[in-house]
């Protein structure tokens, strides 16, 4: 839609009126005009702006391509022209001469009213504004501008290529910027000081080296009584120009600095400002307030809500008044929506529109009565009543017949907001707040959320260019990831990037990859994210404040309620009141019932808030109690999915019940649901005290036996990694061997066996030869699985033997029941078969009279293997099975995958080669999604040997030739009899074809 007075042109039938002042357009009449390509606009653009002077074709082909023009540079454009002559003169019969495109000698020449163009509409307002000011009309000047200024809808020139459009596009920019000086200088001179302030914070963040905004801005905050602030912006302004330009700010920036030290009574408003008319010109001579702050060139994203909001406000009902209430975190936009909603439906509220900044965020929010003053006199009261009552009346009394917009931005609460008001629904009232102000009546309460990717990156190269962006567009995503989407971050993020031409955005992206700097990045003169998000923290009660930091202890993506009251130390009804609470202010998000997570900026200062508080033993004390529970939880988890399993009797004693969890399906759940939060609080607790780190290891080790997702391996890694270096400074033995132990656990399902060894070992020396526990019984099993594994089984026994003495002495019968069958494993390694099925039949006969299914499971396992390994494949194929059922009942993924890739070489040696080619081959799809090594290894011969016996050797040979590379890998002996095979494949010849 056309802007401002060119809206009067879209209602004649055959008027043409065009766009500049942000993208593109053209309407002839109320219709939309297809104007073409990129380049075929860039034609018209350069006509458009040369107001019906001639343009040559040179110049427009060095306009349009520059100095590397294509070899049909005029061909093509003559081809644009001829298009654009068809779009706007729809009705020209055929070869008769164009009367609006001209040709004029070698060139062009677009001959259309001034009024048609939205650029000299705003240069007519431009320069009436001067002459207005220039004879002392201030607020007839602010009105000229504010007008002016509407007509622009978005960076002027969008999309369009050239150079150009490029020098012009920043022409025009500059031309805009400078009557927004001028629009806010002039609110200055009539006193609307308090409304300035926003607009001139936004438009100094946008253009940080420019001082006039600067100046403007210290001379609104030291009028609104913030006389700190308004030298703050100096100073800020000072370091800024000498770190990026070696320069003291000029003289008007610091006669201003010098006139507010010295208290010059002449920078307050002069009650000239104030004259009135008289009573009898009053409606005569009313002109309608137009308060909006200037909408910003460069809004991006966001359509659906704007649209929505134009829609909710447009439509008054005549029964009530419209209210919409926009909340938000600090900095997400919601000034900016409100304005660009507002001046869009600027033509709908024809007697005016009032704006101003509430303050609510802040330690002294506007009074109302102060507010309403400022409001009857926009709208022309003579006299201001003295109370807040009498004052409210009149202003609902004035509204009665007006169509008006009233924007409040930044209100603290309803009670600020219900006297301002209107009493009628032709008004409609638009707010903004950090709270959601749900006990407001009748409105509608809209969230602003984050920008999506795509809209962040829009607006982030709207700022810092389109080339820049294109350049690098992965850095570019990193930036605006690191700012969480979040407006005001990419805002100050690109500015900085613009007003750093040898930054390249990759070196702006590693600046805010490092978490703990991020907010110090993201702050340019007086405008930072972390400021803005204070303010909303400078609102908490104490109670909710220190909820906001206790909860961020933990760097989970969100955290369900339990765990919150854990953190706080509280029932969960209280911890919800607290979390609810933080909600309402916007300072924490809930997007399901009873879970709860920060927006990544606000978990950045919640946790600097943290980092600021010296005595730090109401934060270790809160994270040792989700320690507790986390550990008592696992204990039950563990109990629940393996009632027998004495492990967690070894580990460290807990405070906390834990959460109780009904049997083993309910357990896996609450692991899934749960495991970020577990993995996360762990490792908030490896750089701590032993109170921390102990629970802490503890979990890890509880969760290496229960989970069996590979993904988050590395991260586990990490985390013992960290646990060691801190258990060795402090030192303690019991906490070392743990670690080792968890490690070990992860190298050897990551089929690091030698490394695994290692750790095995470690950890039973700082156990000690005396202990005589789960803890031990698992690390001599273990070390026992590795040596096996690695062709060494007569190094193995001795460790499953007296993994076993221990289990005998604790009554750990399921332990026993397992190192039978690790111990008939080592037997079928020393070649001593008839020892090796004695001991898997009497671990399967001990895990029977257990009743535990995961022990009976893998004793069947066991057996199975060892039943092939004689050369039972019938036997050994039955016990799989039955063990493969069992694995699938308990949700045991991998080991479904170990006991499919066992089955088939059991059912090819009984002559079942398309059932076995079918098991490996499931084998094999279960191994690589868990990134098994050693799984995929034995999947992989199965199958090759099955393709083979099923007469396709080719495949056959891959599938051989990668469990070979696998096995050699891994370093374990079943490298060797797959090399025979493959070389054997290698020398037999092949089978000649079929005749």
């Amino acid at each position: 839609m056309p802007s401002g007075d060119l809206m009067e042109l879209q209602g004649k039938p055959h008027a043409l009126c065009f766009q500049v002042l942000g993208p593109v357009q053209a309407w002839l009449g109320d219709q939309p005009l297809s104007l073409g390509s990129p380049q075929q606009q860039a034609v018209l653009v350069a006509l458009l702006l040369n107001h019906g002077r001639p343009v040559t074709t040179q110049d427009l082909v060095d306009g349009l391509w520059g100095d590397r023009p294509p070899p049909q540079a005029v061909a093509a454009l003559r081809t644009y022209v001829s298009r654009l002559r068809t779009v706007i003169e729809p009705h020209r019969e055929v070869r008769a001469p164009a009367e609006l495109l001209v040709s004029v000698s070698d060139g062009y020449a677009l001959r259309i009213p001034p009024e048609a163009l939205d650029l000299a509409a705003f240069e007519s307002e431009f320069a009436a504004a001067a002459t207005a000011k220039a004879e002392g009309d201030f607020r007839e000047s602010h009105r000229l501008l504010a007008s002016a200024l509407s007509l622009w809808s978005g960076r002027p020139l969008a999309g369009i290529p050239g150079p150009y459009a490029e020098t012009q596009r920043m022409r025009l920019a500059e031309r805009q910027i400078t009557a927004a000086e001028e629009r806010c200088a002039a609110a200055l001179e009539i006193g609307l000081h308090s409304e300035t302030v926003a607009e001139l914070s936004s438009l100094a963040a946008e253009h940080p080296l420019r001082e006039r905004l600067r100046e403007l801005l210290m001379l609104a905050l030291y009028r609104c009584g913030r006389q700190a602030e308004a030298l703050g912006v100096y100073t800020d302004t000072r370091k800024l120009l000498i770190e990026e330009l070696g320069v003291e700010p000029g003289a008007g920036l610091g006669s201003v600095h010098a006139r507010i030290l010295a208290g010059d009574p002449s920078l307050m408003p002069t009650p000239l400002s104030f004259v009135r008319a008289s009573t009898a010109d009053e409606a005569a001579t009313f002109v309608p307030p137009a308060q909006l702050p200037a909408d910003v060139s460069d809004f991006s994203g966001r359509a659906e809500l704007v649209d929505e909001l134009q829609n909710v406000l447009g439509s008054g009902s005549g029964q009530a008044v419209v209210v919409t209430s926009l909340a938000g975190i600090g900095g997400v936009g919601k000034t900016t929506l409100a304005v660009h909603v507002a001046h869009r439906l600027r033509s709908e509220f024809p007697d005016g529109q009032l704006y101003t900044d509430l303050r609510g965020a802040g330690a002294s929010p506007a009074d109302p009565a102060v507010v309403l003053g400022d409001f009857l006199y926009a709208l022309g009261a003579s006299e201001t009543p003295d109370t807040l009552e009498q004052r409210a009346a009149l202003y609902r009394s004035l509204l009665a017949d007006r169509r008006m917009l009233i924007l409040l931005d930044n209100a603290k609460d309803a009670q600020q907001l219900q006297p301002l008001i209107p009493g009628v629904s032709s008004s409609a009232v638009l707010v903004t707040s950090r709270s959601r102000l749900a006990e407001l009546p009748g409105a509608h309460l809209v969230d602003v959320e984050e920008l999506t990717p795509k809209e962040a990156l829009a607006l982030f190269s709207a700022i810092v260019g389109e080339q820049r962006v294109m350049a690098e567009p992965e850095a570019s995503l990193a930036v605006v990831r690191a700012c969480g989407f979040l407006p005001l971050a990419v805002r100050i993020a690109a500015a900085r990037l613009a007003s750093r031409p040898r930054w390249s955005v990759s070196d702006l992206a590693r600046r805010l990859a490092d978490q703990r700097r991020r907010l110090s990045e993201l702050q340019l003169g007086n405008l930072a994210v972390e400021t803005t998000i204070g303010l909303g923290y400078g609102q908490l009660k104490s109670d909710e404040a220190r909820a906001f930091r206790l909860l961020s202890l933990v760097d989970s993506p969100d955290l369900p309620l339990a765990a919150a009251a854990f953190l706080l130390g509280t029932s969960e009804e209280e911890a919800e009141a607290l979390a609810e609470a933080l909600v309402e202010a916007n300072m924490l998000e809930c997007f399901t019932p009873g879970r709860y997570r920060y927006h990544d900026l606000l978990r950045l200062f919640a946790q600097r808030q943290n980092e600021k508080i010296e005595d730090t033993s109401d934060q270790r004390a809160a994270l040792l109690r989700l320690l507790d529970a986390l550990l008592a939880t696992m204990r039950n988890a563990a109990q629940a999915i393996e009632p027998d399993d004495i492990l967690t009797e070894s580990l460290h004693q807990t405070v906390s019940s834990g959460l109780s969890l009904a049997d083993s399906d309910d357990a896996r759940s609450w692991l899934r649901s749960e495991l970020a939060l577990v993995l996360s609080s762990v490792e908030a607790a490896v750089l701590e005290p032993l109170e921390l780190l102990r629970p802490a290891v503890d979990i890890l080790i509880v969760l290496n036996g229960l989970v069996e997702d590979p993904t988050h391996g590395q991260r586990i890694r990490l985390a013992l990694d960290t646990a060691e270096a801190s258990a060795r400074s402090q030192p303690d033995a019991p906490v070392l061997a743990r670690i080792q132990l968890a490690l070990g656990f992860l190298q050897h399902v990551a089929g690091e066996y030698h490394d695994a060894e290692i750790s095995f070992r470690r950890s039973l020396e700082f156990q000690g030869d005396d202990d005589e526990t789960q803890l031990r019984i698992n690390a001599a099993n273990l070390l026992g699985v590795v040596l096996n594994l690695a062709d060494k089984p007569a190094e193995a026994l001795p460790f499953f033997q007296e993994a076993g003495l221990i289990s005998r002495s604790l009554g750990a019968r399921i332990s026993e029941a397992r190192l039978l069958g690790n111990v008939a494993r080592a037997h079928i390694g020393l070649g001593q078969h008839d020892e090796a099925v004695s001991s898997a039949q009497a671990a399967v006969e001990a895990a029977r009279s257990s009743g535990n299914t995961p022990c009976l499971a893998d004793t069947l396992y066991q057996l199975g293997v060892v039943l092939r390994s004689t050369g039972s494949p019938g036997e050994a194929a039955a016990q799989l099975r039955e063990a493969h059922r069992l694995y699938q009942s308990d949700q045991r993924r991998i080991w479904e995958g170990y006991s499919l890739a066992r089955l088939a070489p059991c059912l090819l040696a009984d002559g079942q080669p398309p059932e076995a080619a079918e098991a490996a081959e499931e084998a094999l799809a279960i191994a690589q999604e868990l990134d098994a090594a050693y799984c995929q290894g034995l999947a992989n011969a199965a199958l090759g040997e099955a393709l083979l016996e099923l007469g396709q050797p080719a495949r056959g040979l891959a599938c051989l030739q990668e469990a070979h590379s696998i096995f050699t890998r891994l370093g374990v002996p079943e490298a060797l009899p797959l090399r025979d095979l493959i070389e054997q494949q290698h020398t037999e010849p092949s089978a000649p074809p079929a005749p």
